[in-house]
């Protein structure tokens, strides 16, 4: 109730301090009794209307940003389960994602240090210059997902689905682990190809494709 009633206070001083009202009535020397006692009543109604106005817009506005700042989530729409705003650009460093269906999502440069993704539905999310460090993707589905510029370093990829993923420009996987993972299509740069070969071990048990097969390793 506090917080309403400073909110409310601080809401009205930003209301002009002269408001143009109309007029009243004019009254003069000659005005009957019954005439003041209308021009005055109709002031009165008028001032009345006027600050039951403000103070209804002044509410409303209150109870939009209590509902944004309670649940950001609630500000936007689209762009997958958590809206495009939400997950783009955040720090969601050790997030819990695990098990979710997160097609398309948007995580561009987002950090997502020690994030759990395990086992969630991303296909086609982006990972655009996003800092995945030590992320756990084990059993995702990360098909044409992208990587681009992103960190992926000592993550955890085993069983993960990468089939048409993106991974291009500084993309790196260094001390991540990748045991099962499937890389078919993925176009990595030749020395994270090498990289990865010397670690690769597994099968997916979704595709039953070769870890090092789908790296084209020798």
């Amino acid at each position: 109730m506090a917080l309403l009633n400073a909110s409310l206070c601080c809401s009205n001083s930003r209301f002009p301090s002269r408001l143009h009202l109309p007029l009243p009535p004019s009254i003069s020397d000659h005005s009957t009794p019954q005439v003041l006692n209308q021009q005055l009543q109709a002031t009165r109604n008028l001032v009345l209307s006027v600050g039951e106005s403000a103070s209804k817009a002044t509410f409303l506005a209150f109870l939009s940003a209590s509902v944004f700042l309670a649940d950001p989530a609630l500000a936007f729409k689209g762009g997958g389960p958590y809206g495009a705003g939400v997950t783009r650009g955040q720090d969601l460093s050790g997030k819990d994602f695990s098990g979710k269906t997160l097609i398309k999502q948007d995580f561009k440069t987002s950090i997502l240090r020690q994030a759990n993704f395990k086992g969630a539905k991303l296909l086609g999310a982006s990972f655009f210059d996003a800092d995945l460090t030590g992320a756990d993707l084990s059993d995702a589905d990360l098909r044409g997902a992208d990587f681009s510029l992103a960190n992926v370093t000592k993550a955890n990829l085993s069983n993960a689905n990468l089939e048409g993923a993106l991974a291009t420009g500084n993309t790196s996987f260094r001390g991540s682990t990748i045991n099962g993972a499937d890389f078919t299509d993925v176009p990595l740069r030749e020395d994270q190809r090498e990289y990865l070969c010397k670690v690769a071990d597994g099968v997916n048990p979704t595709t039953g494709n070769a870890t090092r097969e789908t790296l084209l390793c020798d």
